[in-house]
């Protein structure tokens, strides 16, 4: 369906996920995240798919919520649309799956929180980030101020919350805030054929050092530690972790399959 707001292409075992309404710059409305939210619930149960790429159809990743849509709402209807904003983003971090974020020309507001809600984010050199809610007023409702603090710190953080600044790629990346950075024809190949590298790995180990980062960085140290050595001994208790280091010994490729 070419008009679908939201469209999934298979490209061997990884799903790309492209927000299409490129009209609008890809913008958010409640219609854009309930079928986002039935789009990741399906791909966490889809056992053919081990990892997922999120990028924006056109030249925008996505410009963030409609504000025509958001202009006249009551406090009430505005907090249900966080909520529904918020909702989208625990989708997608509890996924189960390495998520990527290929972001091409802005990502701003709800498109920078939904970035950020990836695992990581590669960016072509035509990106640029931004948290502007400031300057309509209000302050980010998807999350933003939670991860962005827990990605850059607090004052890189608040810096870019308070001002509502534009930062392009390069400077996303040298705050760690992008991972990395590629012409903007290579974005999505190179975005793919990273996510393909990292699902060839263990799955069941990817899936355990994806929730163990998650829930230790809500802990103190010790506990967090406590958490992963835990996790580290459930993962001899798997086909995989005999099949990685017998093919280790071997000096050949794991053959994992993900039990």
């Amino acid at each position: 369906m070419p008009n679908r707001p939201i469209q999934v292409k298979h490209d061997e075992n990884i799903a790309i996920v492209s927000l299409n309404r490129p009209d609008v710059r890809n913008s958010l409305n409640a219609e854009m995240l309930q079928l986002m939210l039935s789009t990741f619930a399906s791909l966490k149960e889809n056992a053919a798919v081990a990892g997922i790429l999120v990028t924006g159809a056109g030249a925008t990743f996505c410009a963030g919520a409609d504000i025509e849509a958001m202009r006249n709402m009551t406090p009430f209807e505005a907090g249900r649309f966080s909520q529904l904003g918020q909702d989208v983003m625990f989708a997608l971090e509890s996924v189960g799956k390495p998520v990527i974020a290929a972001v091409k020309g802005h990502a701003l507001g709800g498109g920078f929180e939904l970035a950020l809600a990836c695992d990581f984010i590669v960016a072509s050199r035509s990106a640029v980030f931004a948290a502007p809610e400031i300057r309509l007023g209000i302050i980010p409702g998807f999350g933003g101020t939670q991860r962005l603090t827990r990605l850059v710190g607090k004052a890189r953080a608040k810096e870019l919350i308070f001002t509502g600044n534009r930062i392009d790629a390069e400077a996303a990346l040298s705050m760690g805030l992008v991972n990395r950075v590629y012409d903007d024809e290579e974005l999505v190949g190179e975005g793919a054929a990273l996510l393909k590298t990292i699902c060839s790995r263990g799955m069941l180990s990817l899936k355990m050092a994806k929730e163990i980062i998650g829930a230790g960085a809500d802990v103190d140290l010790r506990n967090a530690c406590m958490m992963e050595r835990d996790a580290f001994a459930i993962c001899f208790a798997t086909e995989d972790q005999k099949e990685g280091m017998t093919a280790f010994i071997e000096k050949r490729p794991a053959q994992f399959k993900g039990r």
